[in-house]
């Protein structure tokens, strides 16, 4: 079996070092054949960075990489272009600034290809060793920009300084513009689409292929790529896990599949893949590689918390602004939220977590943040709920419910208790809901939550600042137990109340119905 590239994303490496890689070269040929300017968004970890990687090789002409590949035998490989990678992780412009970083970059590139450059603004001297670069080697240059919109999600919490970089970065990317006979192709990437006003307002010719048909794998791993490329390791972790591999695969998929952009085509974390066939082992292995914690923190300010099965306009995307950052395109570019469904009749998408992962986790981290504690603090606790209900012990579950309330400061859920209350309730069931039968549905005016385990059915109505007992009448006279009744199992009513003042559950009562 060939190594895994855990966070290698060296085209050249993988080859070279015997690694696995996944053929994108069909998707790659396709790309760069057809068109000149285009635009990608994914989220990060998702092969972005090998990507170009593998575009810069392709142009340099280093055939011999490309050995038993698609494109070995699809691909004129006397034709090269000089190649620009542009890398903004990689500029330190933390350091020195990021106009400052540009022109270094500049520089060292103007020193590699031993062109001397007479202008001193960003913009024309950029241009200038576009042009020296096309002239000197007698063919266009290949400009690949990774990680475009780095210097201003860095600052998401420092809104001047990213509408500085917003400025800085608009009068750089101008300069592709005004020199298009030099270049061949300019591919970008990063993780979110920023409006094309506020950063490409001049690239006009710039085609975003985020959500494009022709583009939906181009990065990611599809099933077909999965059973194929993994096929030998599908084999020992069916094994480890003690499943057959059916179900093993149905398990994968569960964890890690779900992401899609055009509504049709499955996609795979890559990197949560890679990581799960190291150790066999079904862990949050994407999401724990970069905490959200501005976009949790957003979250919980905006008192957002209920993200499933979410219908919105197709050009919902397309507002992602500095000064005005919409929480649902935020959350689908970054991956916590991915296209479900597309209703091209009505102009409609839907849009979801993807998969167990990424719903497990964000759900963690919402719940920690809502109770002002570690995500880590609060999910054994939502465990142990889910343990004392399979175990039928309800005054278990009040004990646990009481203790996720106790820690929120009391002057802030005084301040929002009503939203508060709802949003605890509503995280902790549907969290739940990963590991037993759970629905929930407080704010639309149903049954607060029902809890099926092996033996029984358990109903819940929450009420704040009222009493056990009317809480448990609504159940009996709304006839909340009707629709269960054709299940074999025992049936209970649970009411429970709230007190704001004292933050915590004063009273509680179950009765079989």
């Amino acid at each position: 079996m060939k190594k895994l590239p855990i966070g290698i994303q060296d085209f050249r490496k993988i080859r070279e070092g015997n690694y696995l890689y996944i053929d994108k070269t069909q998707q790659i040929h396709k790309l760069i054949s057809e068109g000149n300017y285009y635009f990608l968004s994914r989220p990060r970890r998702f092969g972005k960075s090998l990507t170009l990687n593998t575009i810069k090789e392709v142009f340099k002409g280093e055939k011999t990489l490309f050995k038993d590949l698609w494109i070995e035998n699809n691909w004129d490989w006397s034709q090269t272009n000089p190649v620009i990678h542009i890398h903004f992780e990689a500029m330190g412009y933390r350091d020195i600034g990021l106009e400052n970083a540009i022109h270094t970059f500049i520089r060292e590139q103007a020193e590699i290809h031993e062109i001397f450059l007479k202008n001193e603004g960003i913009t024309k001297k950029f241009q200038e060793l576009l042009a020296k670069i096309h002239t000197k080697y007698g063919r266009q240059v290949v400009v690949i920009i990774d990680e475009y919109d780095k210097p201003l999600i860095d600052y998401l919490d420092d809104i001047p300084q990213a509408k500085a970089h917003q400025q800085i970065l608009k009068s750089f990317y101008s300069t592709f513009k005004s020199s298009d006979e030099h270049i061949r192709l300019l591919m970008i990437t990063g993780v979110s689409r920023f409006s094309r006003v506020s950063i490409f307002s001049d690239l006009n010719n710039l085609l975003d292929i985020s959500q494009n048909y022709s583009y939906p794998d181009i990065v990611g791993y599809t099933q077909a790529e999965l059973d194929h490329y993994f096929s030998d390791r599908m084999a020992l972790a069916a094994t480890a896990n003690n499943l057959s591999l059916d179900a093993l695969r149905d398990k994968i998929k569960l964890w890690y599949n779900g992401y899609t952009w055009d509504g049709k085509t499955a996609i795979y974390n890559p990197f949560s893949i890679l990581c799960y066939f190291t150790d066999y082992q079904f862990m949050n292995h994407w999401f724990k590689t970069g905490t959200p914690t501005f976009l949790i923190k957003l979250l919980k300010d905006r008192m957002l918390y209920d993200f499933g099965e979410m219908i919105v306009g197709q050009t919902f995307s397309d507002s992602y602004d500095i000064e005005n950052l919409d929480t649902v395109p935020l959350l689908f570019q970054t991956g916590y939220l991915t296209v479900k469904h597309v209703d091209n009749e009505f102009g409609l998408i839907t849009l979801d977590y993807p998969n167990k992962e990424v719903k497990d986790s964000m759900l963690a981290y919402l719940i920690g943040a809502f109770r002002y504690r570690a995500n880590s603090e609060s999910a054994p606790l939502v465990l142990q709920i889910s343990q004392a209900f399979v175990r039928n012990n309800i005054e278990k579950v009040i004990s646990i419910l009481t203790t996720l309330f106790a820690d929120i400061p009391h002057q802030i859920f005084i301040a929002k208790k009503e939203a508060y209350y709802h949003s605890i309730v509503h995280l902790i069931f549907t969290y739940m809901g990963q590991f037993i039968d759970s629905e929930v549905s407080v704010s639309h005016g149903r049954i607060d939550s029902v809890v099926k385990t092996a033996t029984h059915i358990y109903i819940l109505e929450f009420k704040l600042d009222a009493s056990a007992e009317i809480a448990f009448a609504q159940i009996v006279q709304k006839n909340y137990a009707a629709k269960y009744r054709h299940l074999d199992k025992e049936i209970a009513g649970i009411g429970i109340n709230f007190d704001s003042e004292l933050k915590t559950i004063d009273d509680w009562k179950i009765e079989t119905l």
